[in-house]
């Protein structure tokens, strides 16, 4: 990641098929309709069809919101900056996350293409389902609302001047991984898990 230089502006083509390319991007109003709209439709379905109590799906919900920021430090940490020891792992890494940091203010990059990102979350509802029972329909809203949430924080700090307030420090900790040090500060929505693992700043020898 070291040896990519950002540019100011710009886009870069990822694939020949035009499908496929158009696919790649995304305005990032549809997956913050897609996802709050998907989290609302499963908390609906847990007042209708569970007997959740209002305290444990308000519990749950934001331990979902909390595993989130959890499951955004890992996946930027070791999935999108894997080591690129292979031809096919750098087109992977690439593909997935590199041409982010080359074009960092790509607009319609800033966001996962939402048929990928819908087909995942449809997943884990099926896969914690199968784990959490009922349970799954407050705790993966939260998990869901903590990605769209994500996707308005990091769309934002790439688009916008940073704000006059304790949030501008989401700005200043981005702009260090993209403009300075790609292997720090992996936390976008929250920095709390760089601070847990140690990544919120260089390591002194």
């Amino acid at each position: 990641m070291a040896e990519i230089k950002p540019q100011n502006k710009g886009t870069r083509q990822l694939f020949k098929n035009p499908v496929l390319e158009r696919l790649s991007r995304t305005h990032i109003a549809v997956p913050l309709v897609i996802f709050f709209s998907y989290a609302a439709g499963l908390l609906y379905w847990s007042v209708t069809h569970t007997s959740l109590s209002a305290g444990l799906t308000v519990a749950l919900f934001f331990t979902g919101w909390l595993v989130f920021t959890w499951v955004e430090y890992q996946v930027h940490r070791h999935v999108f900056h894997m080591a690129t020891y292979t031809r096919w792992r750098e087109k992977l890494q690439y593909t997935m996350h590199g041409v982010h940091h080359e074009f960092p203010k790509d607009k319609d990059r800033l966001a996962m293409p939402p048929l990928l990102s819908v087909t995942i979350a449809t997943i884990l509802l099926l896969l914690l389902r199968l784990v959490l029972g009922d349970f799954v329909f407050a705790f993966l809203p939260g998990f869901l609302v903590g990605y769209a949430s994500y996707l308005g924080v990091h769309y934002m700090v790439h688009v916008y001047q940073p704000p006059k307030n304790f949030l501008k420090a989401l700005w200043i900790n981005h702009g260090i991984h993209h403009y300075k040090n790609g292997e720090i500060v992996f936390g976008v929505s929250s920095p709390l898990w760089d601070y847990v693992y140690g990544t919120m700043k260089e390591k002194t020898k």
